[in-house]
């Protein structure tokens, strides 16, 4: 198990960069980033290939809601995805090769692989091998997770020293519908923690009462959140997570 950083309990982390559609800073846009490396905050991205096998800064596994175009983003290449504007913004989908860069280590990067598979099962392992790639020679500050361990559990082979962590919920079957219920009764229960050789969750702040994430954090676990949307509930998560991830509002940075 390779252990999170320090840095990853300091400093909050900015949900998926520092975005304000208002102020033309989209969600995973560099514009956003910049203005978290700016702000000294932690930085959250979300990972989604491309065609032809470029590691991209994207949430969706379609392009509808955050452009002007339609369809899966795994269906253009990384250079018609770089010229595709986003929403809000002036400029095109990054390569996560190009935040890095970008970033420089400044701030911290946490970085989230989307499912690939649908169902959270092992997948080709594309997306996997070229995060890898690409973090080879990083040296700042970073750590990649998923909802899907079988994701985690493929970047523990491909990236030994890269800490790793696993995206948890209570997995509603509201919000959830599209897994099986068997899935997502599995999941629910974190099974996969060190499996994967993760050394942090990031969990859903509604259910950080759940008696698991006791159970980890008490085995050594940090416990990172999501999203918190006011100094409110970030003082109620705090009661148990170590840092949280935030958006529409600034949270406090340590001194």
């Amino acid at each position: 198990m390779t252990q999170l950083d320090p840095v990853f309990g300091r400093l909050p982390v900015a949900h998926r960069a520092l975005h304000d559609r208002a102020q033309h800073r989209p969600e995973n846009s560099r514009a956003a980033i910049a203005a978290a490396v700016a702000r000294g905050y932690a930085i959250e991205l979300d990972l989604q290939p491309s065609s032809d096998g470029v590691v991209m800064v994207f949430h969706d596994d379609t392009l509808d809601r955050m452009t002007q175009v339609s369809g899966p983003i795994s269906a253009r290449s990384a250079d018609a995805l770089s010229r595709i504007h986003l929403r809000g913004g002036d400029e095109g989908i990054p390569r996560l090769s190009e935040v890095l860069a970008m970033v420089g280590g400044r701030v911290p990067l946490l970085l989230e692989l989307k499912d690939q598979h649908g169902q959270m099962g092992r997948g080709d392992g594309v997306l996997e091998q070229a995060v890898a790639q690409d973090l080879r020679d990083y040296a700042g500050p970073v750590a990649v997770m998923s909802f899907n361990p079988e994701m985690v559990i493929e970047m523990a082979r491909l990236a030994v020293n890269v800490p790793r962590g696993i995206v948890s919920c209570a997995y509603d079957a509201g919000a959830w519908s599209a897994l099986q219920a068997s899935t997502r009764d599995r999941l629910r229960g974190i099974p996969d923690f060190d499996r994967a050789g993760a050394s942090f969750i990031s969990h859903d702040a509604s259910d950080l009462h759940s008696p698991r994430v006791a159970d980890l954090k008490s085995r050594g676990a940090t416990i990172l959140c999501w999203t918190i949307r006011s100094a409110g509930a970030e003082a109620t998560a705090r009661r148990v997570a170590h840092n949280i991830t935030f958006e529409d509002y600034l949270p406090d940075r340590p001194a």
